[in-house]
């Protein structure tokens, strides 16, 4: 009989096994806590492994490192004893919507979410805190304080001593952020796929240490890009300089694999309005493009000559360029009439471009201007109408631009994760984009349920948390796209091409979530040996499950342990008196009461 394990996936573990299948001579063995042996790994041997020469703790080499880099590592790595218990009260559709939205930390969500969704999630954005040198809500346990962060940096010896003068005390607040943002990044690269991306939003305060960390992480040959968002369009007058943008770096599982399947983006809506056909051309509208280029080192003679125009003319490249093609290419494109020389034969040639063979879109370019993907004050006010008025977040980012990524990176079915969540700018747009394309995309969004400055016009408007914020946002937001959809049916004959397009795409439309809560385990603590235990004390030991956990919370910890999806459709039935849970339609059936007997598992197995 197989029994649950309890607690997340055991990282360190998993890595050691890995690494025993490939050197199986650095496989060792060591004492747990509980003396009990287990595999461990030997570092010594290891390192001579992966280096022709030894290379020891001394030595000079090119890496990132900071105060807690261990730590943060032994943490992404170790198990946690904790469940996600589900809120049906907060979600909207919870039994058959694909959604789901985690309520607790990101750490521990992202260590419960291994096994589901282990690199199945197609696309990662997210928009962490940035770093201002503030204390993080994010702060695990082991941020440095001053006095660690100088001992374990060498800046003091075990007595207090300074050993280097001049301390950037600035520091200890980059490796607080580095150590915060090392374990998720870790976990979040689990999830992906092997075509999947990681995109995350940052300012200039880290993104050098950013680049650094994602490069470690996901390995350089897997950096994508950096693009430069235009968050602002106004002029800031009380600074140095009037910083205008935010950076979002891109960074895949697999940069080969992914560059081969990420999207265009669609052609601008005056694209096809510059192609024109004088010529009446069969093959349709054309535009035509230079025939010459940069005479670089490396172009071929045969790429230098004469051009004779159909007026008689004589045309030499320009000085300093060449012809892009052969004189043999040349002839060919003239005897397929892909040549232009003006209307009376005697212009320049250029080469004509048919938008019957232009690709279905544009490669995407590194500069998202504010006018294609809106602004931070767009957004906010986007977001306060979505709130009746209410200003609910100060610094959301917009829909458009996290759409702007998506169309990159997903596909119309892919899965796509936020555990940064924020405000749910993710959820939103999501569902915006399938309600646009009739895409059925799916959305994990993990808040911290980090609470609202009592000040702020969203605690007064009711919203304790920022998660609180986030779940209603979704809520307005998939209501409001919705209406939308239904409103262009109006006037439409059912039997028309339109009035099917828009009933298909409301009929893949999930606006729906199902709320998920970070807890610990649904098993009692048992903080007794068994012969500690008295008979006083024996009618307590008789039940092992927590009394305020129900037979739903327990379905979720089975669903966790087995690695199975938690969107799946849920159903209850009562077969002999008993409540049973069916998940996926009769993909699993379960039933957590007590008194179970052979007439029911008779009943249920029928």
């Amino acid at each position: 009989m197989d029994k649950l394990k309890l607690h997340s996936k055991d990282l360190t573990a998993e890595n050691i096994e890995k690494l025993a299948e490939l050197f199986p001579n650095c496989l060792t063995e060591a004492k747990a806590e509980d003396g009990t042996l287990k595999h461990a790994i030997d570092f010594d041997l290891l390192r001579q492994e992966l280096s022709g020469d030894l290379v020891e703790g001394p030595r000079e080499r090119y890496r990132l490192d900071w105060p807690g880099k261990r730590e943060a590592l032994a943490t992404a790595n170790a198990p946690i004893a904790k469940t996600l218990r589900p809120c049906r009260e907060e979600s909207v559709d919870f039994d058959t919507t694909k959604n789901l939205y985690i309520e607790g930390d990101n750490l521990e969500a992202l260590k419960l979410l291994q096994e589901t969704y282990l690199g199945k999630v197609k696309m990662i954005y997210i928009d962490p805190p940035y770093n201002t040198g503030k204390d993080f809500v994010y702060s695990d346990r082991f941020a440095v304080g001053r006095d660690d962060f100088e001992q374990s940096s060498g800046i003091t010896d075990d007595v207090g001593n300074r050993l280097i003068a001049n301390t950037e005390t600035n520091g200890r607040f980059h490796s607080d952020w580095l150590t915060m943002m090392y374990s998720r990044l870790k976990l979040a690269r689990n999830l992906l796929a092997e075509d999947g991306s990681v995109w995350v939003s940052c300012d200039d305060n880290e993104a050098n240490n950013l680049a650094s960390l994602g490069r470690e992480v996901f390995g350089d040959q897997n950096f994508v890009g950096s693009f430069i968002w235009e968050k602002r369009t106004t002029r800031e007058n009380r600074r140095v300089f009037s910083v205008n943008h935010d950076l979002i770096l891109c960074f895949a599982r697999n940069q080969q694999v992914f560059e081969t399947r990420r999207n265009l983006l669609p052609r601008p809506a005056d694209h096809d309005q510059r192609f024109t056909n004088p010529d009446k051309d069969s093959r349709g509208p054309w535009q035509s493009v230079s025939l010459n280029a940069q005479a670089a080192p490396g172009r071929r003679a045969e790429q230098f000559y004469t051009i004779t125009t159909p007026g008689g003319r004589q045309v030499d490249p320009p000085a300093g360029r060449c012809w892009i093609v052969t004189k043999i290419r040349f002839d060919e494109l003239v005897a397929d009439n892909r040549i232009w020389f003006g209307e009376d034969g005697n212009n320049v040639p250029r080469v004509k471009t048919f938008l019957s063979e232009s690709p279905d879109g544009i490669t995407p370019h590194t500069l998202w201007a504010a006018d294609e993907v809106g602004t931070t004050d767009s957004a906010k006010r986007a977001l306060t109408s979505l709130f009746g008025g209410v200003v609910a977040f100060d610094t959301p980012k917009s829909v458009e631009l996290v759409s702007q990524m998506l169309t990159i990176a997903s596909e119309p079915d892919s899965i796509i994760l936020d555990f940064f969540s924020g405000s749910a700018t993710t959820a939103h747009a999501v569902m915006q984009l399938n309600a646009e394309d009739g895409g059925k995309r799916r959305n994990i969004m993990v808040q911290i349920p980090e609470v609202c400055d009592e000040k702020s016009a969203a605690f007064k408007a009711g919203y304790a948390t920022i998660a609180e914020i986030g779940k209603e946002r979704i809520r307005r937001a998939g209501a409001k796209i919705r209406a939308e959809l239904e409103a262009q049916l109006e006037g439409e004959l059912p039997e028309s091409d339109k009035h099917q397009e828009i009933t298909a795409k409301l009929a893949n439309l999930d606006t729906g979530f199902r709320v998920l809560k970070v807890d610990t385990s649904n098993m009692a603590d048992v903080f007794y040996r068994p012969d500690e235990i008295t008979q006083d004390g024996l009618a307590l030991q008789v039940e092992n499950i927590k009394p305020n956990r129900g037979p739903e919370d327990l379905l979720f910890q089975v669903l966790l342990d087995w690695g199975v999806d938690l969107a799946l459709s849920i159903a209850q039935e009562t077969i002999a008196g008993k409540a049973v849970f069916f998940v996926d339609g009769n993909a699993l059936a379960a039933c957590f009461d007590t008194g179970l007997d052979e007439d029911f598992v008779k009943e249920l197995a029928k």
